[in-house]
C-alpha cells in the first residue's frame, strides 16, 4: 500500500518509489494544494519495464487469474465509488455527480474485461476450401499471445476510466502496462495502482510514472522494448506518437469537434435539454462534447429558445456541489485561450448569444451564431464549454457541414425518420453516429475510435484486447 506521507510514492514495478523530484496537484476550483506527488526519471522508467519483462518471464498471469484479478477490481472500485469521486473532482474539477459516474463506469470497463479475459480464443482454418490446390493433410489454426508491455499515455479529462480503459484490456490480454497520466490529474491513477495491489495483480504488471511529456513521455517512446501504445490526447502529440514509435502498434484517441443535427422531425424540445446538458457538461472538457449543433431551419427558433431554457438552468460552480453542472475548466491558462478563441470569433462576425464570461478558469457556457469556417471555435477541438448553433436547409447540407472538419469522431442526430435513421450513418465521416441522442453518448462496451484526425484504433475492451494480442498461425502436418 501507500506509504504514510505526505508526498505520495510512484508505483513502479509493484514497489512504491519516492524521488526527489515532486510534482503538485491543486484543487482546480478552489486552487489549494491537493496532494504532491513524486516524479518519475529514466531510472524509475527503466525498473518500471525491467520489472513488466521480469513478470510476463516468471509469473502464472494466466486468464483464470486475469478474471479473477479484473473482477476483484470491479468490486473493489465500487466499494471505494465515494473516494475516487472525490478525487476526480478535486484534482481534476469535474462534478461530484458525474465523477462518481466516472467511477461506475470504470468499474463496469474491468468487469467487461474480466469477462473478455476468459473468452481470448484462436480459430481453426478450414483447409479443404480451395478444391484445385491440394495442401494434404494438415491442421490449421491460430493462437493469441499477449503482444509485450503496454504503455498507456492518458490525459487530464478522465483521469481515472480513459486509464482503465487502457489499463483493464492491457492485463485482460496477458499484458504489463506502464501508465503514464496526466500530471495534474495522477492522483487517480496511483489510487488504481494500490487498488490493483489490494486485487491481488501480480508485480510487474502494472506501474505508474509522473512526469513531462517531453523527458519521460519521449523517453518511454524511444524505449523499443515497449511494444504497444495506447493514447487519448492531441492529433500535434498523437502524430508524435506515430512517427516516433515507428513500427509498432498504437491506438491513438485525438481530437474532435463534434457535431449534432436536430432535423425538422425531431422531437425539438427533448433534443434541446439533452444538447443543453452535454455541450456544457464537464465545462465542455470531454472528447465528444458537442461543439457544432445544425438545425433545420423549420424548428431553428422553437430549438433556439428551449436550448436557452434549458442552458439557463445549468447550475455553474463548484464540483463538489452535486447539483454542478459545469466546474472549473483544467486551468485558468486554458480559460483564457476559451475567452480569446471567442473574442476572435466576434471580431469576425460571430454572435455571442448568453454567456462569453470568465472568472479565473470558470468559463460560463457560452452559444455563439453566425459563425463560419475559419474561426478556431468550429474549426479546432474547443475542450471549452462554448458551442455554435447553425441553420441548414435540407439533409445534404447537414451532411456537408458535418463533414467538412478535419476531425470526425462522433456525431449525433435527431430524427424520427426510420428511413434517414440507417441511412445517415453511410454518409457522416465519423466513427460514431448516435441516433436520437447527441454526440456525447458513450457505452463502454461499444468500439470507440474516429476517423481522419481524430484517430486510429477502437476502444472498448473486447476490441482494445485484440489490438493487444498477437495472432500466430499454427499449421501441423498430419502426414505420417
Amino acid at each position: 500500500m501507500q506509504p504514510d506521507s505526505d508526498l505520495k510514492a510512484l508505483y513502479v514495478g509493484g514497489e512504491w518509489v519516492q524521488t526527489p523530484d515532486v510534482h503538485r496537484i491543486y484543487n482546480k476550483y478552489t486552487g489549494e494544494l491537493f496532494v504532491q506527488i513524486s516524479k518519475a526519471g529514466t531510472k524509475e522508467k527503466d525498473m518500471a519495464i525491467e520489472a513488466a519483462q521480469r513478470a510476463m518471464r516468471q509469473s502464472e498471469f494466466g486468464p483464470a487469474q486475469r478474471f479473477q484479478v479484473l473482477h476483484r477490481a470491479h468490486e473493489l472500485l465500487l466499494e471505494r465509488l465515494e473516494e475516487f469521486a472525490a478525487c476526480i473532482a478535486q484534482e481534476g474539477g469535474k462534478p461530484i455527480a458525474d465523477a462518481r459516474t466516472e467511477v461506475n463506469r470504470s468499474a463496469l470497463v474491468f468487469l467487461l474485461s474480466a469477462q473478455e479475459a476468459a473468452k481470448i480464443a484462436g480459430e481453426i482454418v478450414p483447409t479443404q476450401v480451395a478444391p484445385n490446390v491440394n495442401i494434404g493433410p494438415r491442421l490449421i489454426y491460430t493462437i493469441k499471445k499477449p503482444i509485450g508491455i503496454v504503455c498507456a499515455i492518458s490525459p487530464f479529462n478522465f483521469p481515472l476510466n480513459l486509464v482503465v480503459h487502457k489499463v483493464a484490456p492491457a492485463l485482460a490480454a496477458g499484458n504489463p502496462v506502464i501508465i503514464k497520466p496526466a500530471s495534474d490529474t495522477a492522483y487517480s491513477a496511483l489510487l488504481l495502482c494500490e487498488l490493483l495491489e489490494q486485487a491481488g495483480l501480480p508485480k510487474g504488471y502494472v506501474s505508474c510514472l509522473v512526469g513531462s511529456g517531453s523527458t519521460l513521455g519521449d523517453e518511454l517512446l524511444t524505449d523499443p522494448r515497449i511494444r504497444k501504445y495506447t493514447f487519448t490526447g492531441s492529433p500535434e502529440v498523437g502524430k508524435h506518437i506515430h512517427r516516433t514509435v515507428g513500427m509498432r502498434k498504437v491506438t491513438l484517441e485525438l481530437g474532435s469537434n463534434s457535431a449534432t443535427i436536430v432535423h425538422k422531425d425531431a422531437n425539438v424540445e427533448k433534443a434541446a435539454a439533452r444538447l443543453a446538458r452535454m455541450a456544457f457538461a464537464h465545462a465542455g472538457q470531454i472528447c465528444i462534447s458537442v461543439q457544432r449543433i445544425f438545425v433545420h431551419r423549420d424548428v431553428e427558433q422553437r430549438f433556439m429558445e428551449a436550448f436557452l431554457a434549458n442552458t439557463a438552468k445549468l447550475k455553474v460552480g463548484d464540483p463538489m456541489d452535486p447539483d454542478t453542472v459545469v466546474g472549473p475548466m483544467i486551468s485558468e491558462k486554458e480559460a483564457v485561450r476559451i475567452e480569446g478563441w471567442v473574442d476572435e470569433a466576434v471580431k469576425a462576425g460571430a454572435s455571442i448569444v448568453t454567456g462569453g464570461k470568465r472568472d479565473k478558469n470558470v468559463y460560463y457556457p457560452t452559444v455563439l451564431t453566425n459563425v463560419c469556417r475559419g474561426m478556431k471555435v468550429i474549426d479546432e477541438e474547443a475542450f471549452a464549454p462554448v458551442v455554435s448553433i447553425s441553420p441548414y436547409n435540407d439533409i445534404e447540407e447537414a451532411v456537408q457541414l458535418v463533414n467538412d472538419s478535419k476531425y470526425g469522431l462522433q456525431a449525433g442526430v435527431f430524427t424520427n425518420s426510420i428511413s434517414l435513421a440507417h441511412r445517415i450513418p453511410y454518409l457522416l465521416e465519423v466513427g460514431g453516429v448516435i441516433i436520437n441522442d447527441t454526440s456525447s453518448f458513450r457505452a463502454d462496451q461499444m468500439p470507440y475510435g474516429g476517423v481522419k484526425e481524430s484517430g486510429i484504433g477502437k476502444e472498448g475492451p473486447a476490441f482494445a484486447i485484440e489490438e493487444m494480442l498477437e495472432t500466430v498461425t499454427v499449421a501441423v502436418n498430419l502426414e505420417e
